[in-house]
């Protein structure tokens, strides 16, 4: 297996069903939405990902099947006065893990950060989701100064 980490063209049709497929498998999980994504959503994710104009999609494949993904958006840090890179979304499919995708995504991603000049990765996970945390502690991130990252949905 030939393991490869590009970002996505959100413009062709090949990348754009590999991002609505590695989504919805991610959504399927307890870890995500624990159901499929709405068909509403499938439809509307590309259109809206591509008007972003801070999203980075970084895509894993193993040789020419897409495998995992990175949903990654441009944030700033007031503290340091630079941006940063926030990796939203971080999935593997399951029968791909521990084969090295998530840590070519998140390599991919730091690469970039540092080419960019962002002072930081920044990322939110499960307490629950283990294996995630595994992962992100080799990869050498640490628990942030916030003792709890809190929501509030807009969207009743």
């Amino acid at each position: 297996m030939k393991l490869h980490v590009r970002p996505a063209d959100l413009a062709d049709a090949r990348d754009a069903d590999s991002i609505v497929m590695l989504l919805n498998s991610y959504a399927l999980e307890p870890v995500g939405l624990n159901g499929p994504l709405s068909r509403d959503v499938q439809e509307q994710l590309i259109p809206a990902l591509r008007a972003l104009p801070n999203a980075l999609v970084l895509l894993a494949f193993a040789d020419d099947a897409a495998i995992g993904i990175a949903v990654c958006f441009v944030g700033f840090s007031t503290f340091r006065a630079r941006p940063l890179l926030n990796i939203h979304d971080l999935a593997v499919l399951p029968q791909h893990r521990g084969k090295g995708a998530g840590r070519a995504l998140l390599q991919a991603a730091e690469d970039h950060a540092r080419q960019e000049g962002y002072c930081r990765l920044t990322l939110e996970v499960l307490e629950s989701n283990s294996g995630a945390r595994a992962l992100y502690r080799r990869f050498g991130f640490g628990n942030s100064t916030l003792s709890r990252f809190l929501v509030k949905p807009l969207d009743a």
